[in-house]
């Protein structure tokens, strides 16, 4: 055998070989990353899934059980029953000492839910007291527990003082005199002159809203307290249904007019409304801010509110990572980065409707 033919017979792969087999390696190396991949979408995916639905969850049983307590009255002493009776303990707006909005004002992203908590600090006025005042004269409940302060009332406690005629008020106690009798406060001027026997309880009273800067439900305490309760919230809607007869309550004493009355008793004309939700109305943002008007001041609201008997709430939550937030502007109220596969989340949608027990029967 000659040399030349020896060298031959030795030859490696020729340049074309060598493409093929690399065009080859290439293609089987990327079906493999192509199948990893997806799974690592998936990965990155399934937490942030997890974590929407449990922000959704806390955002929708907070509402939830403010909703269910929304207008218990005192249980306690002459003035008993829903707050229903006396004045409207839902209200779709912001309320409070910081940045309340205008009586007029109806805000499908925000609720301010009132309700009488279980507290033994409950009196009613023994001496009936002027607008401009900054104390008040309470007659102890018989049944207060035994070595505490006029019932349990403390300072920095917020109370409600209201009566018959739909007005009521809301303020901080700055000290309590036992054995006078008084309760002192934050000094700001009442809406209204509330006679003797008019209610004076520990009240709470909370706004929902969402903070459209930042996306989260807010909690307002009606004081100086705005609080995050869960991020990444991009929807939320309030809507109301009421009872289709007009309001027979809070009714005045005689000779005196409110929003239901004149001062000779005889009833305002407010109209019967067409059943469109079982055998509730719906109420819209129209004809819960045309009148007529209870209460006065910040605290005034629209007659109408006094029939809300149900409440329907919408949750929009998005992921948080515009990673894992696609461009369709139908499935995602801030479009991201994400091109589908397993790194797509879309947004998160929750409804439900609340009948608040205390708004259908009474306390």
């Amino acid at each position: 055998m000659s040399v030349r033919t020896r060298i031959a017979s030795q030859g490696g792969y020729s340049l074309v070989e060598l493409l093929v087999s690399s065009a080859i390696m290439l293609t089987v190396t990327g079906a493999i990353f192509g199948l990893v991949n997806p799974a690592q979408g998936t990965a990155q995916a399934q937490p942030e899934a997890s974590d929407m639905q449990q922000r959704m969850r806390v955002a929708a049983d907070t509402l939830f059980r403010e909703l269910l307590m929304a207008g218990a009255g005192p249980y306690q002493g002459a003035t008993t029953g829903s707050l229903i009776n006396f004045f409207a303990p839902i209200l779709p707006r912001r309320t409070g000492l910081a940045s309340p909005d205008a009586s007029t004002v109806f805000r499908p992203d925000a609720i301010t839910l009132a309700y009488i908590p279980n507290s033994y600090s409950q009196a009613s006025l023994s001496a009936s007291m002027p607008q401009v005042s900054a104390e008040l004269k309470v007659t102890d409940q018989p049944n207060c527990p035994q070595g505490q302060e006029l019932c349990g009332f403390q300072e920095g406690m917020v109370v409600i003082i209201f009566d018959s005629t739909g007005y009521f008020d809301t303020f901080t106690i700055t000290q309590v005199q036992d054995d006078a009798g008084h309760l002192q406060h934050n000094g700001q001027d009442l809406n209204h002159e509330y006679g003797a026997g008019s209610a004076i309880t520990q009240i709470v009273s909370n706004t929902y809203y969402r903070n459209a800067t930042t996306n989260q439900l807010m909690k307002y305490d009606g004081a100086a307290a705005d609080l995050p309760i869960v991020d990444n919230l991009v929807g939320l809607q309030f809507e109301y249904f009421g009872d289709v007869n007009p309001p027979k309550l809070p009714k005045p004493p005689a000779g005196i007019a409110n929003c239901l009355y004149d001062a000779t008793g005889a009833q305002a004309a407010l109209p019967v409304l067409t059943a469109d939700e079982g055998s509730l109305a719906s109420l819209s943002a129209a004809m819960l801010t045309d009148g007529p008007w209870c209460g006065g001041g910040s605290n005034e609201f629209d007659a109408d509110l006094l029939r809300v008997r149900k409440v329907r709430v919408t949750l929009r939550m998005q992921a948080a990572s515009a990673a894992l937030r696609g461009q369709n502007t139908a499935l995602f109220a801030n479009p991201g980065t994400s091109d589908g596969g397993g790194r797509l989340l879309p947004d998160y949608f929750v409804r439900f409707e609340v009948t608040p027990r205390n708004l259908n029967l009474t306390r």
